[in-house]
């Protein structure tokens, strides 16, 4: 029985990561919709495990967190301008992205993790500028609204 049971831990411990997913993510100056400087989703649904590629669809955009606006033990990632940046999700909870030239302009995102928003509260006063901080605002409140808060 021990041996049976060993086998199936150690086959569920190497399944695990093949069920994470990729989940892509543009940095653009102009959405299909008209909007400017955004990230293609801008509510990001992930599991932990998942891998979230920040792609610089166009110039002059980076995908970086916000300091105190993560998960206690996820660390963050700061992309240089205008390179791809691949961010592995380590721990459930919400984490804010901004591409730094352009959060004034709202160009951010969240990502909700686990459907967990439990650090919704040190997203919302984690330091983010002029329209990004907004609708930081907004996207916590549907993060909340997807995990029933």
């Amino acid at each position: 029985m021990k041996l049976l049971l060993a086998k199936i831990l150690t086959l569920a411990l190497f399944c695990s990561p093949l069920m994470a997913e990729t989940i892509q993510v543009e940095m653009l100056n102009l959405s299909e919709n008209g909007e400017r400087m955004v990230f293609s989703t801008e509510l990001i649904e992930a599991e932990v495990g998942d891998i979230i590629h920040f792609i610089p669809t166009d110039k002059s955009h980076n995908a970086q967190s916000v300091k105190g606006a993560i998960p206690q033990d996820q660390e963050g990632f700061r992309g240089r301008m205008n390179k791809e940046v691949f961010f592995e999700v380590t721990e459930p909870g919400l984490t804010a992205v901004i591409c730094l030239p352009h959060q004034s302009m709202g160009m951010v995102a969240l990502i909700i993790a686990g459907g967990d928003t439990h650090n919704a509260k040190e997203v919302l006063h984690a330091k983010v500028s002029g329209k990004g901080g907004k609708k930081i605002e907004t996207l916590v409140e549907e993060a909340r609204s997807i995990n029933g808060a």
